[in-house]
C-alpha cells in the first residue's frame, strides 16, 4: 500500500472559516480607514476611504484660476487617483498579512472594499 493520507478536510474547512471571519474583520477595519494625497504641491488635497469613496477635496486658492480651469481639474483627478493607489496598496499589504503573502482563490485581489474581492 501506499503512505498517502487523506487530508483532514475539517480542519482545513475550520482554517478557511477563520480566514473568511479574518477578511471580514480586514474588511470593516478598512472602511473606516482613509488615505490622502496631494498634488500641484498641496495645491488640492484628496482623501479616500476604505470603499473607494472620495471623503474630501481641499482645494488652495491659489489653484483657482479662472483662466485655467483645465489645470485644476488635472490636479483633483491626480490627487483623486494617487489617494486611491494608497488605499489600494493598503489593502493588499493588510491581505498579505491575513494570508502570508498566499494568493488564496475566492480572496484574491481584495477589489474595492464592497467585498475587497478585486481591488479596483
Amino acid at each position: 500500500m501506499s503512505d498517502f493520507k487523506m487530508p483532514d478536510i475539517s480542519g482545513l474547512m475550520q482554517a478557511a472559516q477563520k480566514i473568511q471571519g479574518d477578511v471580514a474583520r480586514m474588511q470593516e477595519e478598512l472602511a473606516r480607514t482613509t488615505c490622502e494625497a496631494s498634488s500641484g504641491g498641496g495645491m488640492v488635497t484628496a482623501t479616500v476611504n476604505g470603499a473607494y469613496d472620495v471623503v474630501s477635496i481641499k482645494i488652495d486658492k491659489q489653484a483657482v484660476d479662472p483662466a485655467d480651469v483645465g489645470m485644476l481639474e488635472d490636479l483633483v483627478v491626480a490627487a483623486v487617483n494617487q489617494a486611491i493607489g494608497k488605499m489600494r496598496a493598503l489593502a493588499q499589504e493588510e491581505m498579505a498579512k491575513l494570508t502570508g503573502g498566499l494568493n488564496i482563490p475566492g480572496l484574491g485581489g481584495l477589489g474595492g472594499l464592497g467585498g475587497l474581492g478585486g481591488l479596483p
